[in-house]
């Protein structure tokens, strides 16, 4: 079966990446996963679990609500794409620092923030920083990490959403009023882990895909099987996946806690050990690479998108039984982190040469349809009640689960991966 989309950038470890006697793929993974903990852990999904008490001090209605976590997520779109150019023009390295500096300087404005317009600005900035760090990140796996672990390493970086979800939560569970500081660590945060990343990291010469003679080897395979099986590399299927995948789960990473707390009546105590459940299970999407090995991409696609479905559902059943919001969450949790790994897997397999693009535009996709989902749900939880949100999310997770991987994309990764292994 296809291992990982990332393998086919493994090859300048051998050739064409820069030299650096401080490369350490086990510090770039370390590293990699704190900044993808503190970009979408911490600066792009603590706005949903920390929205009780900025509902509070800010006097939000879920309108508005919705419509901040929308622009967030917009913002992510808007930073991907600029990714897309930057790497395909410069390098991944310069886009590694773009994220930390969007992090750094929207975390800051979100702690400092004195009004509405303030609070949204700073989410807005701080939210598109993971749309840069995630392709810099595979890039720079691709490129440091060897393919025989690439796949595994490029997953436990990816989930690093699950222990930056889990850090929030321990610090709102510690000081459930204390909101500010948290942001303020995260701005130093995204700084030092964006360093540590760096300087482990093997970053290849030029933009991505450039002068790189293994990947056009893998390319080459991948495009003579594409062609003997009469399919296209197109990523419009992936894309249509995403996008409906980000709309069904933009309510639980929106208004998932304010659901258990408002509308299911438990303590914000509660709550918050709920969503540090919530980031533990997320780190399981490490798994997510092997998922793609052993069940194969349409079978991880299906089981991951599914899973999702079920955990938002079971918020929507019974957000006020602690048992069933811990097991619903950590599922969502655990589902959604390996989605998005599979993701990453699927438009490597199609775009071999240009891992990190297809996946900024994949999750470009994925935010894109999250934007949508935000503003939606917000509008919809004030008409109909937040659990008529859940519900239609849950649904629309289900439609995307049956979007899946075509046949021949499998055999593109099983194409590639050979290539990769003779070169």
């Amino acid at each position: 079966m296809m291992k990982r989309s990332l393998q086919q950038s493994s090859s300048p470890i051998d050739q064409g990446a820069t030299d650096r006697a401080s490369t350490s793929p086990a510090g770039l993974v370390a590293g990699g996963a704190g900044l993808i903990a503190v970009t979408y852990g911490v600066v792009r999904y603590g706005y949903g679990l920390q929205l009780p008490q900025l509902t509070a001090e800010f006097s939000l209605s879920p309108g508005t609500a919705g419509a901040v976590a929308s622009g967030s997520f917009a913002a992510y779109c808007a930073a991907a794409l600029a990714a897309q150019r930057v790497m395909s023009r410069r390098s991944a390295r310069v886009v590694l620092w773009l994220a930390a500096t969007l992090a750094a300087s929207g975390a800051l404005l979100v702690g400092a923030s004195w009004s509405v317009a303030s609070l949204a600005a700073g989410v807005l900035v701080a939210g598109s920083a993971a749309g840069a760090a995630s392709p810099a990140l595979v890039v720079a796996v691709g490129s440091t990490v060897r393919a025989s672990r690439a796949a595994r390493a490029q997953a436990v970086v990816n989930a690093g959403t699950g222990l930056g979800v889990a850090l929030v939560g321990a610090a709102t569970l510690a000081a459930p009023s204390v909101w500010r500081p948290v942001w303020f660590c995260a701005a130093a945060g995204a700084l030092l882990t964006a360093a540590f990343a760096d300087l482990c990291a093997r970053w290849p010469r030029g933009p991505e895909g450039a002068g790189d003679p293994a990947a056009a080897t893998a390319a080459t395979a991948a495009s003579a099987s594409t062609a003997a099986s009469g399919a296209t590399s197109s990523l419009r299927r992936p894309v249509l996946a995403a996008s409906v995948a980000g709309v069904g789960s933009a309510a639980v990473w929106t208004f998932g806690r304010d659901l258990v707390t408002v509308t299911g009546g438990l303590p914000e105590r509660t709550t918050a050990a709920l969503w540090c459940l919530l980031g533990v299970a997320a780190v399981l999407g490490a798994l997510s690479g092997d998922a793609v090995r052993l069940l194969g991409l349409r079978r991880a696609w299906v089981l991951t998108a599914t899973a999702t479905a079920v955990g938002t559902a079971a918020l929507a059943l019974a957000p006020g039984s602690v048992v069933v919001a811990a097991v619903a969450g950590a599922l969502f949790g655990g589902a959604y982190t390996a989605l998005s790994g599979v993701l990453i897997a699927w438009g490597g397999a199609l775009q071999p040469c240009a891992a990190g693009r297809a996946t900024a535009t994949l999750f470009v996709a994925l935010t894109g349809g999250q934007a949508v989902g935000a503003l939606a749900a917000g509008v919809l939880a004030g008409q109909a009640g937040a659990r008529a949100a859940f519900w239609a999310g849950a649904v629309l997770l289900l439609a995307a689960a049956a979007v899946r991987p075509a046949a021949p994309a499998a055999r593109v990764g099983q194409a590639r991966e050979s290539a990769v292994a003779v070169s």
